[in-house]
């Protein structure tokens, strides 16, 4: 199955507030696109959802008190087989133990095609590929919003494009937060906008995970890999908005090459010209 007619899982994210000893039903939708050439055999599972690092790799595997809400999910149909152009919701159930610690709890969805369901040669041609969709919960009670942002970063110089922005944000809480960074391109010397484009706001929204540093990368695309820009990034995080205003240089290797060549051979055509000269006042 190629890559234009994979099944697809919305929504890719889910935000839910819980309360201790609530029972909340939800679900997800699955599909199997127009395009599709057979059926497809889903499965849904649940597994613990957390990030590694600053760059926030996914970790599907590792259990912490922070996933606890995986025990607490169970999945009313789990299991089933789509035709082309077809979907099902699949709903599922949390049972909040009355004893739920206050906080972020964190699960995915973990669609993939059943294994047990192969072709006719005995290969699932499915199986090779799984989607997830992420479960934040925030389960009322002492919940501590506690966090900071420790800086943005715009490159004052960049030899290709799109040109990459970052800026990096730490939540010493215990429940997810909203950081939000919003950019705006101008060109340098005739101030005329160049990024979002019309009817575009430029924002985009990243959680943070509780206890974590996370480094928000971003890149703005559209923009001629030659020229000069006004380049304005603003993050916003907790109530608290920091920007950075920097002027951003792009130029390629090969226009920095050609400069280079010509100087050069401006010199050379300098010297020669004066070497020239110079002879011809010795000749007389």
């Amino acid at each position: 199955m190629d890559s234009s007619s994979m099944f697809t899982v919305t929504p890719m994210s889910q935000r839910i507030t819980l309360e201790a000893g609530e029972t909340h039903e939800g679900y997800i939708i699955v599909a199997n696109p127009a395009n599709a050439t057979e059926d497809f055999h889903y499965k849904v599972e649940v597994s613990a959802y957390n990030v590694m690092g600053e760059e926030y790799h996914a970790d599907f595997l590792t259990e912490t008190e922070r996933s606890q809400i995986v025990k607490w999910i169970t999945i009313e149909n789990p299991k089933g087989v789509l035709a082309p152009n077809e979907s099902v919701k699949v709903h599922y159930t949390v049972n909040v133990p009355v004893m739920a610690p206050a906080g972020g709890q964190y699960a995915a969805f973990m669609v993939s095609s059943d294994a047990s369901k192969a072709t006719g040669n005995g290969i699932s041609v499915n199986n090779i590929f799984e989607m997830a969709s992420i479960l934040y919960a925030k389960i009322d009670g002492e919940i501590i919003r506690e966090g900071e942002i420790l800086g943005g970063n715009v490159p004052g110089f960049v030899t290709s494009t799109p040109i990459t922005v970052s800026a990096t944000v730490k939540n010493d809480g215990n429940v997810h937060e909203a950081a939000r960074m919003a950019l705006e391109v101008r060109s340098y010397f005739s101030a005329g906008p160049i990024y979002p484009k019309p009817g575009e706001d430029g924002i985009i929204e990243e959680i943070i995970m509780p206890g974590t540093t996370r480094s928000i990368v971003r890149d703005i695309d559209g923009i001629s890999p030659l020229g000069v820009y006004d380049v304005l990034q603003t993050v916003s995080y907790m109530g608290k908005s920091e920007t950075t205003h920097q002027v951003v240089v792009a130029c390629p290797i090969w226009f920095m090459t050609l400069v280079l060549v010509t100087m050069v051979a401006i010199v050379m055509f300098i010297v020669f010209s004066v070497k020239r000269h110079h002879h011809r006042k010795q000749v007389f």
